[in-house]
């Protein structure tokens, strides 16, 4: 009983790993191998799983937020990992994730004028910024979405770091803050330079840690 007693009691995550916030996508399986390809200690929990005090309790390397189904309202804690874990840790967003950035910093997700792009792929124009550092220039990169930031109403706390050939926003930062988000899925077959771009993110978290 008391076995049983401490396993409920055991916390959601591992302290000071980095942690995948699952939005209920099959993607996210896909994140995580790439993530365990390169080395990285990580443990994954579905966005209505956990607080945002248990999250931050967990003292987490970093956290990704992975793509999902829906709009980000439907994310559970993934808008306050922006605002509130991002204050202090470094956080990637994917697709959905990547929408939820845009949404909680002030910025308006629509349909993209485009139409559903789903298993397509757009060529990437890019800044060489963040996560988009010694990538290619272009590079093709896999689209599953329907949804967009609005690039008229961009939040100025963020900064966009590169668009699609059809002018839609395919990845920001933050200005100020270790946040980066990607429009597109770097986990897909079909990015050619997913992994790298992962990897990337990997040592700016690592960048950031001994910068502290």
């Amino acid at each position: 009983a008391r076995c049983a007693a401490a396993a409920a009691a055991a916390p959601p995550v591992r302290e000071g790993v980095v942690v995948v916030v699952d939005n209920y996508d099959s993607f996210t399986y896909n994140v995580c191998q790439y993530l365990g390809d390169l080395g990285c200690d990580f443990d994954v929990v579905r966005n209505d799983e956990i607080t945002l005090e248990e999250l931050e309790a967990a003292k987490p390397r970093a956290v990704l937020i992975s793509p999902g189904p829906g709009a980000p309202e439907d994310s559970g804690i993934s808008l306050g990992v922006c605002t509130q874990v991002g204050k202090h840790t470094p956080v990637m967003g994917i697709c959905m994730g990547h929408q939820c950035i845009g949404q909680a910093y002030g910025g308006k997700v629509t349909r993209a004028p485009v139409g559903v792009m789903h298993g397509k792929t757009s060529m990437v124009n890019h800044e060489g910024l963040g996560v988009l550092r010694d990538m290619p220039q272009p590079f093709m990169a896999a689209r599953y979405h329907s949804l967009v930031v609005d690039k008229e109403t961009f939040p100025e706390d963020l900064e966009p770091t590169a668009w699609s050939d059809d002018g839609m926003v395919m990845a920001l930062r933050h200005r100020t803050l270790p946040i980066h988000g990607v429009q597109f899925h770097p986990e897909s077959i079909i990015t050619p330079e997913g992994k790298a771009i992962l990897k990337t993110w990997l040592e700016l978290v690592d960048e950031f840690h001994l910068g502290r």
